[in-house]
């Protein structure tokens, strides 16, 4: 199922590129029609899959299960930041992600506890459209997948690296792979109820802030949180040699 997925990601991103680019008051949205109604679709599975199905698991699951499920899925993507961190040259980074993996698989119980956290380690999430951008790859336009939702051109074409070196993609049996699937998705989509809710209260246009503040996050995990002034990069890093570490 996640393969599927990423395939259906990455045709989606295809596609678009052949798309011709339309107006827009947004210079970093020139496919904002199709964007919104992919995102509209996302909505609809939201409100009448995802959020009911995350909301009985954040009411009925108990607190100190839902804790072990998100630790487990964290220690699994630190693996993934660990090499990532790798290939940004970021050795001390690289070192404190591999000790948080090493020390919760071994004394957390394959990252049941966060013990890494309480030595003080802490985490360092890195995924490989990271990884391109730190490289100078651009952003590209932005792009809301359809099911994956807020992405980047740059980011949408680097899912199906991240899905193919996920642990839980070897998992040899397909409908247990599938079941963890959908647990971690759940987990995700259960912390983020409080601010999903905040969202739909406030009276602002959901696309163009789900739109901005997507991009401005991504801007500032490429930079680390430190990113240079944006007219002076463009907010392209391909602009500027890569990032100082």
């Amino acid at each position: 199922m996640k393969r599927q997925l990423s395939h259906i990601a990455l045709a989606a991103s295809l596609l678009l590129v052949g798309c011709a680019s339309a107006p827009s008051a947004n210079p970093k949205d020139p496919w904002e029609s199709m964007n919104r109604s992919v995102a509209s679709f996302n909505d609809k599975v939201d409100d009448n899959v995802l959020k009911p199905v995350a909301t009985g698991y954040r009411n009925v699951v108990p607190d100190l299960i839902q804790t072990g499920v998100r630790n487990v899925f964290n220690n699994l993507a630190d693996m993934w930041s660990t090499v990532n961190n790798l290939l940004q040259l970021k050795p001390l980074n690289t070192a404190e992600s591999l000790g948080r993996v090493v020390v919760n698989t071994v004394f957390g119980i394959y990252g049941i506890f966060d013990v890494a956290t309480y030595l003080k380690l802490e985490r360092h999430p890195e995924d490989f459209g990271q990884t391109l951008g730190y490289w100078g790859v651009p952003n590209g336009p932005y792009l809301v997948l359809p099911l994956f939702g807020p992405s980047t051109l740059r980011d949408g074409a680097s899912l199906p690296v991240d899905f193919a070196v996920s642990p839980t993609q070897y998992i040899n049996d397909i409908p247990t792979r599938n079941q963890v699937f959908a647990l971690r998705l759940v987990s995700k989509r259960a912390e983020l109820l409080k601010s999903g809710n905040m969202l739909e209260e406030a009276s602002i246009d959901k696309y163009s802030f789900t739109r901005d503040a997507y991009l401005q996050y991504r801007r500032s995990q490429i930079y680390d949180g430190n990113p240079p002034d944006e007219d002076d990069s463009n907010d392209d890093p391909s602009a500027n040699p890569a990032p100082a570490k």
